[in-house]
């Protein structure tokens, strides 16, 4: 406490991760992009887009037979720090919140609810910081159709939302393309009773996480150019 304020242990913000494949940018057509940008979530007539190069470095997630791949929720990112039970830390990317605070949770309810559903269903450790994804109403699109909000830790999602799918399609930019397009359902959502396709994939290798390198890439629907060929225009020849 200081002046009788609670301070709020500041913590590492979530380190990026990185696609896969090389990505590129791309212009679209300006009137189709005025149409269907904020739908398509393009905030300027551009879009960008993987090839079929492999980024260097992130080559163990197509040889490695230790990648796994696991459904990337569609929501905001949470990390919190627990210590003996109490919840001590509390940030939505590098945005520290403060649940006992008015202007600090202001416009945060969501993730506040969400922390403490999750609390009340055992998602929380008692100790040690965690990361996850708040889901649910009021949260983007809410595209899981829940009436309330939670909190998903990914160590949960590593044991509940892996693909043994995975591992029967080819490792490759054509393949991948395929299973994200027509057979990608949300494993979330199918516990839930619905049918959605997953906003994408996190591919883990834990093997290579305690060797402290690099063990996480993501790849989402987005990201590939027959999501939006049916609504905008894009301009192949004007990479910049």
């Amino acid at each position: 406490m200081k002046g009788g304020r609670k301070i709020l242990i500041k913590l590492t913000d979530y380190p990026k991760i990185y696609c896969p494949f090389v990505r590129k940018n791309y212009k679209v057509n300006v009137e189709d992009w005025q149409k269907h940008g904020r739908e398509l979530e393009l905030r300027s007539p551009s879009v960008r887009l993987v090839t079929g190069e492999i980024n260097p470095g992130f080559e163990w997630v197509f040889e490695d037979s230790d990648t796994i791949a696991v459904e990337k929720l569609d929501g905001t990112n949470v990390k919190l720090l627990t210590e003996n039970g109490r919840l001590i830390s509390l940030y939505n990317r590098k945005n520290a919140i403060d649940p006992l605070s008015l202007i600090s949770s202001k416009g945060r309810i969501a993730i506040i609810e969400g922390v403490f559903r999750s609390i009340s269903k055992g998602y929380v450790k008692a100790d040690g910081e965690q990361c996850g994804e708040v889901i649910g109403k009021r949260i983007n699109k809410n595209i899981y159709h829940l009436d309330h909000c939670m909190w998903y830790p990914f160590d949960k999602a590593i044991d509940h939302l892996s693909y043994r799918s995975f591992h029967e399609h080819e490792r490759s930019f054509s393949g991948w393309s395929d299973w994200f397009k027509n057979y990608l359902i949300s494993r979330f959502s199918s516990k839930t009773g619905i049918t959605i396709m997953a906003e994408g994939l996190v591919f883990y290798n834990l093997r290579r996480k305690e060797l402290k390198q690099t063990y996480q890439a993501k790849l989402r629907r987005d990201m590939f150019s027959w999501f939006y060929e049916d609504k905008i225009r894009i301009y192949y020849d004007t990479e910049y």
